[in-house]
């Protein structure tokens, strides 16, 4: 992965080393469950996940360069929530934030950049941007950086006791 900058963030890739800035934000409720998957318990978890981030590589660490701290997450994934259109280079964007970090637009940062670099650098067709339906803040920044409401599902989060959500599904094609 290929670490990118903008004017407040460096996207780069995650280092063992970055478990405890992960559980300082991943083990509050705030998270977790917005994104689908139950708070962590201890730093041992996050740990374990940051060593997933770098085995799977399509992760990168959000750090935010006044502090040199990471305070969220951004990855740009192989979904393709519409199998009508799998035929195009694609991929979807996830996210994460501190929640003490919400509020100053880092997200919005962090994710117009990737948009950027998945066109302009890996060529995709289209980009994808999901959150469920109770998650307002995503809804906000989905909007904010020019995606555009297509579709819905319905699934059930195996990580959170099977619980029913609604999915929102958002994209934005190259050149649009």
């Amino acid at each position: 992965m290929e670490m990118l900058v903008t004017n407040r963030l460096i996207l780069r890739e995650w280092k063992e080393n970055d478990s405890a800035d992960l559980y300082e934000y991943a083990k509050s409720k705030l998270v977790g469950p917005n994104a689908g998957w139950p708070p962590h318990k201890n730093e041992e978890e996050s740990k374990e996940i940051v060593n997933m981030f770098i085995e799977n590589n399509d992760t990168y660490a959000i750090v935010l360069k006044s502090e040199n701290k990471v305070i969220g997450a951004i990855g740009l994934h192989n979904r393709k929530p519409d199998e009508t259109l799998s035929h195009l280079k694609q991929k979807e964007i996830g996210y994460v934030l501190n929640p003490k970090y919400w509020g100053n637009g880092f997200i919005p940062e962090a994710v117009n950049h990737l948009i950027e670099y998945g066109f302009n650098e890996l060529n995709l067709d289209l980009i994808w941007c999901g959150h469920f339906d109770f998650n307002h803040n995503s809804k906000r920044v989905n909007e904010k950086c020019g995606f555009i409401y297509r579709f819905q599902k319905t699934e059930k989060l195996k990580l959170l006791d099977n619980k029913e959500v609604t999915t929102l599904y958002y994209s934005i094609f190259k050149g649009l």
